[in-house]
């Protein structure tokens, strides 16, 4: 089947939202190549579980395509349209099922020498759509915040060793209360600055409390579907023929209530922490790695204003099996290596802040928990610098958001 024999009644399969958005648009998509056309449907098929820079970038995009006229269509997706697809992926039920479609159109792109050329289309299309459709501005300065270390008394090596060029180190803050201002200050944003899902907190522990107004993630919050998705996965690996493919096919198939979360519950907020605990390697038994992961996606997904990170001290590394069966022995902890962790994933945390509209007004800051050492990257701070006066929390904060 070919884009230009779609019909309404296709979609009937796709969630409310989305459906309306993909018959909306019918005439647009009618007009598209069958090599470009399944990506575009892979992210409008999920619309409903999407948060709102998400919806707002395929309304966007939608909107554009349904604008462009035939010949424009034809000059802008030529690099698409010269590519060939196999009779297979022709006869593909692409409509209802166009991530698995990509998967197998990767493939077939790439045993056929036309990759290079597909990447060549999709990132001109990408600047295109980005030059066309620019974001909205920010309503305020975008700010993140890792706070690294819980569960270290002391650490002689060199922290912040990546982010010490791109910001202001100060030597001897004071640590009192430090972690009560800074969720202070997240609640003040969200109260000030109200967005669905535009202030976060993520906690590779147990949170230390969350505002109404802020997204709360936390590792320990999730541990029963942590441990749901182990024993789903356990199940799996020991059935014949289960190999790293079919494991992926099936955990991206999982819905939350496949791993006993609530009905009732935040769908957009349960289906992406189900995304983070089956996409991630590690996710589900390194709460790093958790921590991580969940910043980057939190970024690239939700773009949210405000973004506080906090590590704890994940278990040490033990047999991939004993950790996949979920053993109820207690786990080890290991707080220095996860601090060394820690400190990596704040400079991955602040690099993908980098990549979001505003970045050159954005704020950041590292913080080791409890102790005197944290780094600030802002405007209006110097770059490379030191300093060792004495300040408090509020202060380095008032400093970053200055």
């Amino acid at each position: 089947m070919q884009p230009h024999d779609l019909q309404a009644g296709q979609f009937a399969g796709y969630p409310p939202e989305a459906r309306k958005l993909a018959v909306a648009h019918l005439d647009a998509l009618r007009k598209l190549p069958l090599s470009f056309l399944p990506s575009l449907l892979r992210e409008v098929i999920d619309y409903d579980f999407k948060f709102p820079a998400e919806r707002s970038a395929i309304d966007k995009e939608l909107a554009l395509l349904s604008g462009l006229k035939p010949e424009q269509v034809q000059e802008r997706f030529r690099g698409f349209a010269q590519l060939s697809n196999s009779p297979k992926l022709e006869e593909f039920d692409w409509i209802n099922q166009p991530a698995r479609f990509v998967e197998q159109q990767s493939a077939y792109l790439w045993s056929t020498h036309q990759l290079d050329a597909f990447r060549k289309a999709a990132t001109d299309y990408g600047a295109w759509l980005q030059a066309e459709a620019p974001p909205d501005p920010l309503q305020v300065r975008r700010l993140g915040i890792a706070v690294i270390g819980q569960g270290v008394a002391s650490y002689d090596g060199h922290l912040f060793k990546s982010l010490r060029a791109h910001g202001t180190y100060f030597a001897d803050v004071k640590p009192e209360n430090g972690l009560a201002v800074l969720l202070d200050a997240m609640a003040a944003r969200a109260k000030d600055h109200p967005a669905p899902y535009g202030h976060w907190y993520v906690d590779g522990g147990k949170a230390a409390g969350c505002d109404a107004r802020v997204t709360c993630i936390s590792y320990a919050g999730l541990e029963p579907v942590r441990s749901a998705l182990l024993k789903n996965m356990d199940a799996e690996i020991a059935k014949p023929g289960m190999g790293p493919e079919q494991l992926r096919t099936h955990l991206a198939q999982l819905t939350p209530a496949d791993l006993g979360m609530r009905k009732d519950g935040d769908a957009v907020l349960d289906r992406f922490q189900v995304k983070v605990l089956t996409e991630g390697s590690g996710t589900q038994i390194f709460s790093t790695t958790f921590a991580q992961w969940t910043t980057r996606e939190a970024l690239r997904r939700a773009q949210p204003l405000t973004l506080l990170v906090r590590y704890a001290p994940r278990q040490r590394q033990r047999p991939m099996n004993e950790m996949l069966t979920n053993s109820h022995t207690p786990a080890q902890l290991d707080p220095m290596g996860s601090l060394v962790d820690a400190d990596m994933g704040a400079y991955y945390h602040w690099i993908n802040q980098q990549r979001l509209p505003g970045a050159e007004q954005s704020a950041f800051l590292a913080w080791f928990e409890g102790q005197s050492r944290a780094l600030v990257v802002a405007p209006t701070l110097p770059r490379g610098a030191e300093s060792s006066s004495a300040i408090d929390m509020s202060k380095l904060l008032s400093l970053a958001l200055s």
